[in-house]
């Protein structure tokens, strides 16, 4: 599994992107910050194509399912990993999930 970044793919299960917005900037990978708990929740999804009269889109995270380090810590919380998937705002409610598609990163890594 491989550090997630600022710079990382993370998108929803239609494919709107997820804006990733990390909260600490004093760890990072070739310039570029690394996310750490709680910095996939509350997110902004942009471009869901999920739509329609009775259809919410996905517009933001919700909570973790899985993907936090279980051994590597940032200030104490826990390094973001590629495993990482949660659940979005989307219908049908609770069964939308986002994952990390590219952690646009090769070098970082860990085993949980």
């Amino acid at each position: 599994m491989r550090w997630i970044t600022r710079d990382s793919v993370i998108r929803c299960d239609h494919d709107g992107r997820v804006r990733n917005q990390p909260s600490q900037r004093w760890v990072t990978l070739a310039e570029v910050p690394a996310l750490v708990a709680d910095d996939p929740l509350g997110r902004p999804i942009a471009a869901c194509p999920n739509y329609g009269a009775t259809v919410k889109p996905c517009t933001k995270t919700e909570s973790v399912a899985v993907g936090y380090s279980h051994w590597i810590r940032v200030d104490g919380r826990p390094v973001v990993l590629s495993h990482l998937e949660g659940f979005t705002d989307g219908s049908p409610p609770g069964q939308v999930t986002y994952r990390v598609r590219d952690p646009r990163q090769r070098f970082v890594g860990a085993d949980r």
